[in-house]
């Protein structure tokens, strides 16, 4: 007998994407680095495919403008918590039956590596941010300047600064400016290798960015 067969109503996992989109490790960080504007969490009987079984029950989620991962799934924790006790109570007494996913719209999440979370500049500004926000907390998006590497915890997209080229650095007396494939975006919060997390323009005033420095490879 095997072990998805011993429990009479079978095994119940829940998963923060709304099934069948975004099978896998990392359902929350592709999902906001695809630009999805909605996600939420599914509670579903486990079978032997990836995240394929029947669904019991979702609850939906607004992705907000400046949400990272980390605050959507700490928003998704607890709204989930709510649907896998309801889930359960609902197996319990019988009202509650498992529906099957549709075969359209499966999309993967496998797991984001450290070389998926380096930021192309060359990528339009909303895909900067999206990976960024994608990213954050961990692996923690990344570029490189001066040949170390650099992390990027926030920035924003600005779409009426274009006098930039892709990667491009402009800093002023309280901000700093990365230009990318379409617009520029403002480095908010970054952390250089081997230090703390700091404001940008602290950091920019440490390292004095000359006339056309850049952040890329």
């Amino acid at each position: 007998r095997t072990a998805l067969d011993i429990p009479a109503q079978g095994w119940v996992n829940l998963h923060f994407s709304l099934l069948p989109a975004w099978r896998g490790a990392a359902p929350v960080q592709h999902s906001l680095m695809a630009g999805d504007e909605v996600t939420g969490a599914s509670t579903f009987q486990i079978e032997e495919g990836l995240d394929s079984g029947p669904v019991y029950g979702v609850v939906t989620e607004e992705i907000r403008p400046t949400d990272t991962s980390g605050d959507l799934l700490t928003r998704l924790a607890f709204a989930g918590a709510g649907l896998l006790a309801a889930t359960m109570d609902g197996i319990e007494d019988g009202t509650l039956k498992p529906v099957p996913q549709p075969a359209e719209g499966v999309t993967l999440a496998p797991k984001i590596q450290v070389e998926d979370a380096h930021v192309d500049f060359t990528a339009p500004a909303l895909r900067v941010d999206r990976v960024v926000r994608g990213c954050t907390p961990a692996p923690g998006a990344w570029t490189v300047f001066r040949g170390e590497r650099l992390k990027l915890i926030q920035v924003a997209p600005l779409p009426d600064r274009t006098d930039l080229a892709p990667g491009e650095l402009a800093a002023g007396k309280n901000n700093v400016y990365a230009g990318t494939g379409s617009y520029a975006v403002e480095l908010l919060w970054v952390q250089p290798q081997g230090k703390k997390p700091m404001k940008a323009a602290d950091w920019a005033r440490g390292v004095r960015i000359a006339p056309g420095e850049r952040v890329g490879a």
